[in-house]
Formats: C-alpha cells, structure tokens, sequence
C-alpha cells in the first residue's frame, strides 16, 4: 500500500504522532546537551582536583536508579542501562580528555612527559 492509498483520516493520524515523535526527539537532544555541559562541568572540577575520570561506585547507583525509573514508566530497563551505559562511556571519555588537557597545560604534553 502506498501513502496515496492510505486513508485520509489515518494520515493525518500518522502525521500527528510524527510530529509528537519529532518534538520529543528534539527535546531529548536538548536534555542530552544539558546533561553534558553538566558532566563537562564535573570533568573540570574532577581534573581540577585529581579525582579520577570514572566513578565505578556511582555509575552503579545510577544504573540501578535508571533500571527503576524505566521500569516504573513501562520502558524496558535493559534498554534503559544500554543507553546509560552508553552515555557514560562518553562522559568518561570526555573526563578523560580534560584531564589530559589540565595536566599538559595546553601544550600536548603531559606534565610528566617533562620531567618534572
């Protein structure tokens, strides 16, 4: 069946959802940019003190806590852990990066890379 066929009243039903879907996907960006210019924020903080990249214990809790907000809205919590698993990665990633760039002092180089 092609869009010509289908019926008026379903596509405009179909077009509806889209839309909804669209905006919900754009706000779902915009919280993501949020969150991390949160967790850039944390990074900076972690380098600033020589905290490590990655909190293993934290990142544990928030699954947990994740899993049980999934649950409790119907969305499958492995989904759910994926996603934050995911997502963290990155931020670890980014943490890692910062503290790379705190401790070359912009150079490229890491401190201990000059003998120091």
């Amino acid at each position: 069946m092609s869009t010509s066929e289908i019926d008026a009243s379903v596509q405009t039903e179909l077009n509806r959802l889209r839309e909804s879907i669209d905006n919900i996907d754009a706000a779902v960006v915009h919280m993501l940019a949020e969150r991390f210019k949160a967790t850039q924020q944390v990074g900076r903080l972690k380098a600033d003190h020589k905290l490590p990249p990655a909190d293993p214990a934290r990142e544990t809790r928030q699954i947990a806590r994740l899993r049980q907000l999934a649950q409790s809205a119907n969305l499958d919590p492995a989904f759910a852990e994926k996603l934050l698993t995911f997502i963290i990665a990155e931020v670890i990633r980014h943490h890692e990066r910062i503290a790379d760039e705190a401790g070359d002092g912009g150079t490229g180089r890491r401190a201990t890379d000059s003998g120091a």
